[in-house]
């Protein structure tokens, strides 16, 4: 069982940058690759970034590629999302969610995830 937890959005100007964090529970952290979603309102939950589970490797959604990296310290049990030069249509709630195993970029799809955090807003303002 892992829990995930996740904190650090917020209300922003376009331009401005913030630091989502994921904090997760348990001592097998290490053993699940860790991604990022965001859904906005009444679109559906896309993929955003995601982080292999030794942090080795990432992978990231072309429309936040060069502005967004994706990070993790498994001694902390946290993953990270550095956003950057954030725009209006960033805004939208962030989860982060972690997956045990998969094959090629499963992990791009939502309903391949074990685990989910309860979400936190990010709105940019123009």
């Amino acid at each position: 069982q892992v829990q995930l937890v996740e904190s650090g959005g917020g209300l922003v100007q376009a331009g401005d940058s913030l630091r989502l964090s994921c904090a997760a529970s348990g001592r097998t952290f290490s053993s699940y690759a860790m991604g990022w979603f965001r859904q906005a309102p009444g679109k559906e939950r896309e993929f955003v970034a995601q982080i292999s589970w030794t942090g080795g490797s990432t992978d990231y959604a072309d429309s936040v590629k060069g502005r967004f990296t994706i990070s993790r310290d498994n001694a902390k049990n946290t993953v990270y999302l550095q956003m950057t030069s954030l725009k209006p249509e960033d805004t939208a709630v962030y989860y982060c969610g972690a997956i045990r195993y998969y094959t090629g970029t499963y992990y791009r799809i939502s309903e391949g995830y074990d685990y989910w955090g309860q979400g936190t807003q990010v709105t940019v303002s123009s």
